[in-house]
């Protein structure tokens, strides 16, 4: 059982990082969707309208996320925009986010609201930053 305690805490900051990466790349593709249209996606915003400024914070904040750099500060603003879009969008359709098609905000919400709390892990731009994070997040 220690060895498996062992292993586990030996790759939880690696685990961190996978996670940010995939998700931070993945948040990016809704922004930039809504700004390029690459993706191709059913509609463009206009600039300058709510969901356009919603495009260039899931742009950004995506990338920063996904090379962990400010991962803290970038994923509180995308906690939060998700948490806003979540209640502006999908609560008025109704209370099941099942059925009102909000359960990727909420988890996307409460991913980036992790990622606030327990910052980008092993492999991250913040880590070769921060001498404190680098023993936090030693990989030896």
């Amino acid at each position: 059982m220690a060895d498996a305690t062992k292993l586990a805490a030996a790759w939880e900051p690696r685990v961190l990082s996978l996670l940010r990466i995939i998700v931070g790349l993945m948040f990016m593709e809704h922004g930039l969707g809504k700004l390029i249209g690459f993706p191709p996606v059913p509609s463009q915003p206009a600039a300058f309208h709510l969901l356009w400024f919603a495009g260039i914070i899931e742009t950004v904040g995506g990338f920063l996320v996904a090379i962990g750099l400010f991962t803290r500060g970038a994923a509180f603003i995308m906690s939060g925009e998700m948490a806003i879009g979540y209640f502006m969008a999908h609560a008025p359709r109704g209370l099941y986010p099942v059925l009102n098609g909000g359960d990727a905000a909420i988890l996307y919400s409460l991913i980036f609201f992790y990622f606030f709390v327990a910052g980008g892990g092993a492999w991250s731009v913040d880590r070769l930053r921060s001498p404190q994070a680098a023993g936090r997040y030693a990989t030896g």
